[in-house]
């Protein structure tokens, strides 16, 4: 892992009506030319993101989005995804035009909303200072004045933002209350078929490096090397962390007192709600063969031949409510809108989403009465080990 991966970056997201000045400010912050920015209005269809490095805020992903204002049949599938694009944002800048004055609606984010005013080389004194006070009433604050032809207002705007990023935007600890400083970890970590070549996967990656930021002693190796590795331990292990299809297997070799927990599990204390997976887990013993599950991956991936959110995690389902149990799978950013027709939604570890997007999520399953758990709290409840 080169760089902070972009699940890892404080997301700002800049919305609008169409042609506002959005993509012309992205630039401006980014320090080059990332939007194609155009008079024509609608000229971003779709969301654009930039990693960079803001001093002051560190990791950040700037993110583009199609106008709020767009029309047509087309126009409303881009709102839709500029929608979606607004509930990963820890952080929103909602851009006013000066020429039009137009204020965009945006919808109950929870996350904070600086206000800035694009263009605004267009105005005079008392002109900008007539359509702020607009602007302040809307939104609870003064704007930012900004000109992305000038550069008036880029580091004014970057103050904004250091003072209203929220404390809580970042996922929590992975290891946070699994272990301490110094302890010795096992970390199990099959590198069968689904395991990408000549790399570790990104909840592995960031489990090291944590665990090396706490001063532990970590030790990694595959499933079928366990036994080998622990008996060539001086001390058992304070914690054994596994891939989560191996759960059963890594369980029956535990020495007693030694943690056992996997990855996705640490995912979903770090940016999910643990309390409310658990009790959703619990519902798939209510499941029967007239039963519907959807299971959501974050990542977009070939399926292998053992797939766990394809193949594994199905066929355990099915195990215990009947092969007629039906299981839709999504990917990426598909997500439906109404969850009302399934009885579980069983989420990745999500490592490739933001915190705030898998909060999201969880939320609308929450407003939906629909039940959601992930596939680490699954199949530990699945083999009982929860």
């Amino acid at each position: 892992m080169i760089e902070t991966p972009q699940s890892g970056r404080l997301h700002i997201v800049l919305a609008g009506a169409r042609n506002s000045g959005k993509s012309s400010l992205l630039n401006a912050l980014a320090g080059q030319q990332v939007s194609i920015v155009s008079d024509v209005p609608g000229t971003t269809t779709d969301h654009v993101s930039k990693a960079m490095e803001i001093m002051g805020l560190g990791p950040c992903l700037l993110i583009d989005t199609a106008g709020l204002d767009d029309s047509g049949e087309l126009g409303g599938k881009r709102v839709g995804s500029t929608l979606d694009t607004l509930r990963a944002a820890d952080l929103v800048l909602a851009l006013v035009d000066a020429a039009t004055g137009h204020l965009p609606d945006l919808p109950d984010l929870d996350v904070p909303i600086v206000p800035v005013l694009a263009k605004c080389e267009l105005l005079n004194e008392t002109e900008a200072e007539a359509l702020s006070a607009s602007i302040a009433k809307k939104y609870g604050k003064a704007p930012v004045r900004v000109s992305a032809v000038t550069g008036k207002g880029i580091r004014e705007l970057i103050e904004a933002i250091k003072e209203a990023i929220p404390a809580d935007w970042d996922a929590l600890p992975l290891t946070a209350g699994v272990v301490q400083e110094g302890d010795l970890v096992v970390l199990v970590m099959p590198q069968d078929k689904q395991a990408p070549k000549g790399r570790l996967i990104l909840p592995q990656q960031q489990t090291i490096r944590e665990l090396l930021d706490r001063k532990c002693r970590v030790v990694c190796c595959t499933t079928d090397c366990l036994p080998a590795t622990l008996a060539s331990l001086k001390e058992a292990p304070k914690a054994i962390i596994t891939d989560s299809q191996d759960f059963r297997a890594v369980h029956d070799q535990c020495p007693s007192g030694t943690r056992l927990t996997s990855f996705s599990i640490l995912l979903a204390a770090s940016k999910g709600d643990m309390d409310y997976f658990k009790e959703s887990a619990r519902k798939i013993d209510a499941l029967t063969s007239k039963s519907k599950v959807l299971i959501a991956e974050a990542c977009a991936h070939v399926p292998a031949s053992e797939d766990i959110g394809r193949v594994q995690l199905p066929r355990m389902l099915r195990a215990r409510a009947g092969e007629g149990l039906r299981i839709d799978v999504v990917s990426g950013r598909d997500f439906p809108e109404d969850l009302s027709g399934y009885d579980l939604v069983i989420h990745c570890g999500a490592c490739m989403f933001n915190r705030r997007y898998v909060l999201a999520r969880i939320q609308q399953a929450k407003r939906q009465g629909v039940p959601m758990t992930n596939y680490g709290v699954a199949i530990a409840h699945i083999n009982n080990l929860l």
